[in-house]
């Protein structure tokens, strides 16, 4: 079974071995999906997308308070993480108060900030704008701490099936530097490092709406955040705003999101400026890469593609 899996998950390995590895993906008759490397009638050219979008409308907000002909702009974070924002505004008319420039802000971890005053410039007349708010996670000004992460799961030993720069998933700012362990679902995932737990996933079943599936991001001393992805469904055993330390329990592996095997995308990310983006790291132990299963052969593999 797990050698299904090595192959399954080598086949990541060789679009990060080749620029130009292609793999394809067919359905047959019956419902079942493979891949290889080698077109076939009816295949498709398979692109992978591992992407993060993690909604915070409903913890990142604008609030608008009226009194006494005055409306006051707050922003407020309902996160256990400081969040970057920018704060601009549109279709004005008839307003004073209104910055020159977007307002760019770090704001604390579950608090509110008052960041704008607003009045009209005729009275009695109604004010007319529109708020226009972006944000990121974490505070860029922190600085980066070196740290050497122990391997995040227990059990083993298993290989890396796609590392850092890998062109199959791992190529945007969010993920260059991340890395996918193969390893059976259900394997132990904990905590590589301590830190405060910032937001969870635990809902997802297979595809699922969001491309990484469940996961658990985690919030360290120094502004750096380790991210645990494609986790199994309903395995998550921390909650928003608690505390970890080193080798605590935190889910177990999956193959949720647009995952095409079992195994765990480990990234470590932090705010460089209104963005999140992947900084290198280094286990503090070796871990092997997975053979080429894929380059140059007509094998195949049925499968689900999750």
């Amino acid at each position: 079974m797990f050698a299904r899996l090595l192959f399954l998950c080598g086949l990541s390995m060789a679009c990060a071995s080749s620029m130009a590895m292609t793999i394809y993906k067919s359905t047959d008759a019956n419902g079942v999906v493979s891949y290889s490397d080698r077109p076939t009638k009816g295949s498709k050219v398979f692109v992978f997308r591992d992407r993060m979008v993690e909604r915070l409308e409903r913890q990142v907000y604008y609030v608008i308070m009226k009194k006494d002909g005055v409306d006051s702009v707050y922003v407020r974070n309902d996160l256990y993480a400081p969040v970057e924002i920018e704060l601009s505004f549109a279709g004005v008319k008839n307003v004073s108060g209104i910055p020159g420039r977007s307002i760019r802000r770090v704001i604390p971890l579950r608090t509110s900030v008052r960041l704008a005053q607003l009045t009209a410039i005729r009275a009695g007349k109604p004010l007319a704008y529109v708020p226009k708010l972006k944000y990121s996670l974490g505070d860029p000004t922190g600085t980066a701490v070196g740290y050497r992460y122990p391997l995040p799961w227990r059990g083993g030993p298993f290989r890396i099936s796609q590392g850092a720069n890998g062109p199959y998933s791992h190529f945007g700012p969010k993920s260059r530097y991340a890395i996918d362990i193969a390893m059976p679902e259900g394997t132990p995932i904990i905590a590589a490092r301590g830190g405060v737990v910032v937001k969870t996933e635990n809902g997802q079943s297979g595809r699922g709406t969001d491309a990484s599936g469940n996961f658990v991001r985690v919030l360290h001393d120094d502004g750096t955040m380790g991210v645990y992805l494609h986790l199994k469904q309903g395995s998550v055993r921390v909650r928003e705003g608690q505390k970890v330390a080193v080798g605590s329990a935190l889910a177990l592996s999956g193959n949720t999101g647009n995952s095409t095997g079992p195994h765990l995308h480990f990234v470590v990310q932090r705010n460089t400026g209104m963005g999140l983006v992947s900084i290198p790291y280094r286990f503090n132990q070796p871990v092997g890469a997975m053979p080429n299963f894929a380059l140059g052969s007509r094998s195949r593999l049925a499968g689900d593609e999750r």
